[in-house]
């Protein structure tokens, strides 16, 4: 799936859009061009390919990005907006979506969006929503009334959770995604140049804190908690390996 590069003269917003929908990335395309002052960089029609086009602009003034909610393909747009979110912290990412269920725009802002606007608003309030997250506010355009409640407790649910999930150091986390890539531990070894043995202590550890007694079951913990952005499925996919580290039972004290 590819990502477009477009360009026009100077503007004082420069936004992509990530947005899987053709015709809303041509309706989006052509409401952004109405107005002088916002400029259309790029498109990209899913999260793998949005991750390069940002990776792509780097150092050219890239200010927003628009990120559909229901991105399909090996990732999904709640990776994409964490990954966006790690990699560019000071890009404003409003998500858009047709889909109004609180869940799914409560998880998009905890994943790290800036704001969100409807898919059926308006072009004047798409731009108005689009100049007002530049500024810098939050922005939730096109909610029915009574939604922002649920939204917010939602959002509220999730930052406490986070707050009682475990840390993992950054050689765990290495461990982790080396262990998403279908890596055994012999290779996670040699990937990091470090020992099977170092790898399958680390390995514990992991499971240990995630209270998991197998790498499927930390690498989706792990997943489901925002500790790490690799998706599990190529792992799910693989036999059961290969796994060449004991697993870590928990016992009761």
């Amino acid at each position: 799936m590819g990502a477009t590069p477009l360009g026009r003269g100077p503007a004082t917003i420069s936004l992509i859009v990530i947005e899987s929908v053709g015709i809303v990335r041509a309706s989006l395309r052509l409401v952004f061009a109405g107005d002088p002052d916002l400029m259309l960089l790029g498109e990209a029609e899913d999260a793998d390919a949005g991750l390069e086009l940002v990776a792509s602009l780097r150092g050219q003034g890239l200010r927003l990005a628009l990120v559909g909610l229901e991105l399909g393909g090996d990732h999904d747009s709640f990776w994409l907006i964490r990954s966006l979110r790690e990699r560019s912290p000071e890009l404003i990412i409003l998500a858009t979506g047709a889909d109004l269920h609180r869940g799914s725009i409560s998880q998009g802002l905890f994943a790290g969006a800036d704001g969100f606007v409807h898919k059926n608003s308006s072009p004047e309030r798409f731009v108005e929503a689009t100049r007002r997250a530049a500024a810098g506010e939050v922005v939730l355009e096109g909610l029915p009334r009574g939604a922002l409640g649920g939204i917010v407790e939602g959002v509220e649910s999730m930052e406490r959770q986070r707050a009682t999930t475990p840390i993992l150091t950054d050689r765990e986390k290495a461990v982790l995604v080396a262990a998403a890539d279908g890596l055994t531990a012999r290779e996670i070894g040699r990937r990091l140049g470090v020992s099977e043995r170092t790898v399958t202590t680390h390995l514990n550890h992991i499971y240990r804190k995630l209270n998991v007694s197998s790498r499927v079951a930390a690498l989706s913990a792990a997943w489901r908690l925002g500790l790490i952005t690799t998706p599990v499925v190529g792992v799910m996919a693989r036999s059961d390996e290969q796994v060449s580290e004991p697993l870590y039972v928990a016992v009761p004290g």
